[in-house]
């Protein structure tokens, strides 16, 4: 591919839609009811069983449930917290709230009574909804604090159905007499940060926003919802809808009139099965999704003594993939009469068992929230399936950069999405500037003040520009190390390398203020029971494991592996492997699976303290 030795430092790409002059979200639910009542927009589990729901029926359902939540004291400008995990309910309720002008605020269900208190006390929430007893019971033990809290909805306690019957004699004008009065600068929601540097802070985002942001992906990526012409489209959520990603899919999804299911557990066992089921046309997830599933076809193919042709077949379809790019771009013949032959030898034997293992369905894909690495990227491209990788943050409504279809480079996070400008600042910093960044920290103004700087977001992470605008993020400001020696290292490569060895679930780098770099590995508990067993080894106890000289061997190569990526004075220099992983649960990860850098190092002192012969 072409390389730019004059990397540009500002890209922008032409919009391809208008903002929506008036009204909000909740809009295109009753327009779509009305234009077309019969049409399928969602799939429904119950009872363990798909059930499709219209349009007519799914705005008769956020009509009366707007009508309950007037009747029950929630008004227009009302902040209402919504603490569940990713399901159907949800989803009507963030329409419903929008019906009557209140803003939900989603709180994640693994959430400790802390950082629940600060969610709903900093948003000064008048209701909130819960999953469950137990989210009812952490929210109970905070009530105290929470002097504008007037209403507690309990989702598998009947709230549906009690508010519902609440609202029956309420007038369907009066909720659209609300509706009405949304307009497109309303304050759609406020989502809050992960909090890895402090409090989280609540990101104030508009109806404006969201639909800009959404007609937007939709626009761009229509195209690629399905995977044969003839096919209605049709996506699987399980990104959680306390984060801004899902809750941008769930947008895109009833705008755009694309059947969405919800799936609320992101563990294989349960999610594989429901991909299977429902078959999405196309899925929109992290790069742990694809990690493990790329893990399991690994590990199946070991088990049934293919390891040889499945290493080759990853070989091929990686250089299938990346001499398709290099056409693409102008630097390269494509796949050689070879290349294509053994690929689709492969075809039969490996690539359709990958696919199947998303429903069958699936030619596209989206990924955000994290990096993928490159090399995963080319090989599901080679398998069959084109994974568009983007980037964005909270602050941006969710994707601000994405690769487009049929000009994709891995490793890369894409151009700008249509109506978005990218500026690399002196020190490296990515700067955006669109209609789809959010208008503030709520309560915050000087935390506002620190990343708005006249309609620019200053993103906090570093990056640059290649010569065809396309975007590779590099590190995040906040996170870079300096060793003793004065040396500027960036930990994000050197973790993301580590972390693609099955072994491997993640890996924090070390070494500020420190004579040198180094790291702390977990393991992945799927990956070491499938190295032990090819073993033929019983598993021994964590601390154990932890030590052994075999497996440490492994965890060594990816250490070295990933140490070709920077200079000597960059490298790791030692690592450890800890017998338990970095959970939320311990408060080492925010509930979007970012590492708490201070609280990792502050946990493991001992360890560290090791590292360095402390």
């Amino acid at each position: 591919m072409r390389e730019s030795t004059m990397p540009l430092r500002d890209f922008t790409v032409p919009p391809v839609v208008t903002a929506t002059p008036s009204g909000g979200l909740a809009d295109a639910v009753f327009d779509h009811a009305l234009d077309d009542p019969d049409r399928v927009v969602f799939g429904r589990k119950q009872d363990g069983v798909w059930a499709d729901v219209t349009s007519g029926q799914f705005r008769d359902e956020v009509l009366a449930l707007a009508k309950g939540l007037l009747a029950q004291g929630i008004r227009f400008g009302d902040r209402v917290a919504v603490m569940a995990r990713t399901r159907y309910e949800w989803t009507l309720f963030d329409f419903a709230l929008w019906s009557v002008g209140a803003q939900p605020v989603p709180v994640y269900p693994t959430s400790s009574a802390d950082q629940v208190w600060w969610t709903l006390y900093d948003a000064g929430v008048t209701g909130c909804v819960v999953e469950n007893e137990d989210q009812a019971m952490t929210v109970g033990s905070v009530v105290d604090r929470l002097p504008r809290l007037a209403r507690l909805w309990q989702l598998d306690a009947g709230a549906l159905a009690e508010l519902t019957a609440s609202g029956a004699q309420v007038a369907e004008s009066v909720v659209h007499r609300h509706r009405r009065a949304v307009t497109p600068d309303s304050v759609a929601t406020v989502i809050y940060t992960s909090g890895t540097t402090g409090r989280p802070k609540g990101c104030v985002l508009t109806h404006a926003n969201f639909m800009y942001e959404t007609d937007t992906m939709v626009a761009r990526w229509e195209p690629v919802f399905r995977s044969r012409p003839d096919d209605e489209p049709s996506t699987l959520l399980f990104l959680p809808l306390a984060h801004v990603f899902g809750r941008m899919v769930e947008v895109a999804a009833v705008r755009a009139r694309v059947k969405l299911g919800h799936q609320a557990v992101l563990a294989a066992d349960q999610l594989l099965p429901d991909l299977a089921a429902f078959r999405p046309t196309f899925v929109l997830a992290v790069p742990y999704v694809f990690e493990k599933v790329f893990a399991a076809a690994r590990r199946t193919a070991e088990a049934e003594g293919r390891s040889g042709p499945f290493e080759r077949a990853v070989e091929t379809a990686v250089r299938y993939a990346e001499a398709r790019e290099q056409k693409h771009f102008g630097t390269g013949p494509g796949p050689s009469a070879a290349v294509r032959v053994q690929h689709q030898v492969f075809e039969r034997l490996v690539y359709g068992k990958v696919r199947e293992a998303l429903g069958g369905r699936v030619r596209h894909a989206m990924s955000g929230g994290s990096a993928m690495s490159r090399q995963l990227g080319l090989f599901l491209e080679g398998a069959g399936i084109t994974v568009f990788e983007g980037y964005g943050l909270t602050e941006s409504c969710a994707a601000a950069t994405a690769n487009p279809p049929g000009a994709t480079k891995y490793g890369t996070v894409g151009l700008p999405i249509p109506g978005t400008r990218v500026h690399i600042a002196a020190d490296g910093e990515v700067w955006l500037h669109g209609a789809h960044v959010f208008a503030g920290y709520l309560n915050d103004p000087r935390a506002t003040a620190e990343v708005l700087r006249d309609g620019w977001l200053a993103t906090g992470d570093l990056g640059r520009l290649d010569a065809d605008g396309y975007l590779t993020i590099t590190g995040r400001k906040k996170e870079i190390l300096v060793t003793s020696n004065g040396k500027s290292v960036s930990p994000a490569a050197l973790e993301e390398r580590v972390r693609t060895h099955p072994l491997v679930s993640q890996c924090i780098v070390l070494g500020n203020d420190r004579p040198y770099i180094a790291a702390l590995v977990t393991l992945d508990p799927e990956g070491v029971a499938h190295w032990l067993s090819m073993r033929g080894r019983a598993a021994p106890a964590a601390a154990e494991l932890a030590m052994d000289a075999e497996l440490n061997a492994e965890v060594r190569r990816a250490v070295v592996a990933a140490n070709t990526l920077v200079s000597q004075a960059e490298s790791i220099r030692a690592f450890r492997v800890l017998a338990q992983p970095f959970t939320e649960e311990h408060g080492l990860l925010t509930p979007s699976l970012k590492l708490k850098r201070r609280a990792i190092e502050r946990g493991f002192a001992a360890e560290v303290a090791a590292l360095y012969g402390r």
